[in-house]
């Protein structure tokens, strides 16, 4: 079986999505499918398009030009999909969305030619926050419902997503929940240097809470900041990139929170597994469904960690708490309910043991990437038939 998945992006790219298809695509290849995914550049060094590696998979890098709306700008991605089916000749194509590039296989004959699988990985959420998303969808959603429409599956990531995704009502029938799953083996532990640097930068604090994400618009980095400031002996360690980076720098200081608080931008993963590694807590505050599932949430159970995470209506992050058992819920927004939680276990650490320890287990036995492979290669299947 041949199959060629359509990102947004793709590691070294930081991102939940961008890793689970990498992820996704490297043990399907294990598993014997030739797999390739075409996906943008991204801004930053450039990476070559036709590079080796010791990866098994080809991944054709698109030019983009910047973002608007969070989308990025490739006027000749129709071009590279063209290339990348006539090299591959795939049997089928497996899209990532939201993707506004992926919308061009509807005008490209080769890509029509073949089944699609739909990866829903959120729906475009009209945003009470950036409101520009409310009018850019009202264009997309025509585009969106045919792209829908000439699928022959879906996969949501957790119930509670499908069951609140407006756009994915019509098409019940073909749809199928599989969750996100996370590759262990990428996921190392880190080795001594690291964490010992890691451990310098948490300092005496009795509560280490680390949270991952980029720094945009539903992530709720602010209410987590707010939280800290009235948690006691605690510190707070942020890891990501992005365009609100100046104005949480700028809470920080207003909070008199510089010695407790750090921005720490991006990070590779053997730092990031260093943070993981030593800290007591992972913070999920997102607030708006934007945050489908919370990929970050499956990195804190291979560590044992326990989280606290936003039970957003509508959204697989609560959902994935109460399947996992693997830590607290607070109310989105709610500065007081998320410090209450992060209070909660400061002052027991026999939870905090109890809660990832049940995470762990669950990731063997819910969320094991192994199993994923399978139930999405059924659908494989299904569709060919």
């Amino acid at each position: 079986m041949r199959v060629l998945h359509i990102g947004k992006y793709f590691p070294p790219v930081a991102g939940g999505i961008e890793h689970f298809l990498a992820d996704l695509a490297g043990a399907q290849s294990r598993a014997g499918i030739e797999v390739a995914a075409l996906v943008h550049s991204a801004p930053g060094p450039k990476i070559d398009p036709d590079a080796t590696s010791d990866s098994p998979i080809r991944v054709f890098r698109a030019p983009s030009f910047g973002q608007v709306l969070y989308a990025p700008v490739s006027p000749g991605f129709p071009i590279w999909l063209k290339r990348a089916i006539a090299e591959l000749r795939p049997d089928l194509l497996h899209l990532h969305l939201p993707n506004t590039s992926a919308l061009l296989a509807l005008a490209i004959p080769a890509a029509r030619r073949l089944p699609w699988v739909v990866h829903w990985h959120s729906d475009v959420v009209p945003s009470l926050i950036d409101r520009r998303l409310a009018a850019a969808y009202r264009l997309y959603r025509p585009f969106e419902r045919m792209l829908l429409e000439r699928s022959r599956a879906i996969i949501a990531t957790s119930p509670t997503y499908l069951q609140a995704s407006e756009a994915l009502q019509p098409w019940q029938e073909r749809c199928t929940v599989i969750p996100l799953g996370l590759d262990r083996e990428r996921v190392t532990r880190p080795p001594a240097n690291l964490v010992a640097e890691a451990d310098r930068l948490w300092g005496k604090a009795e509560l280490r809470v680390l949270t991952i994400g980029r720094l945009t618009y539903y992530k709720g980095h602010e209410y987590l900041i707010r939280a800290i400031a009235g948690l006691e002996l605690s510190r707070l360690l942020i890891v990501g990139a992005g365009e609100l980076r100046p104005q949480l720098e700028a809470l920080v200081r207003s909070q008199g929170l510089n010695e407790r608080v750090r921005l720490l931008g991006y990070q590779p993963q053997d730092r990031l597994s260093a943070l993981l590694e030593t800290s007591d807590v992972v913070c999920l505050p997102s607030i708006e469904r934007t945050e489908a599932f919370g990929l970050v949430q499956l990195e804190a159970m291979h560590f044992a960690k326990p989280v606290v995470v936003s039970d957003i209506l509508g959204s697989g992050t609560g959902w994935v708490v109460r399947l996992a058992q693997n830590g607290l819920l607070a109310e989105p927004r709610n500065v007081d309910a998320l410090r209450a939680c992060l209070a909660r276990l400061r002052d027991d650490r026999e939870l905090r043991q109890r809660l990832g320890l049940t995470g762990t287990m669950a990731l063997d036995r819910e969320l094991g990437l192994d199993s994923i492979v399978q139930r999405v290669s059924e659908v494989y299947q299904r569709v060919l038939r």
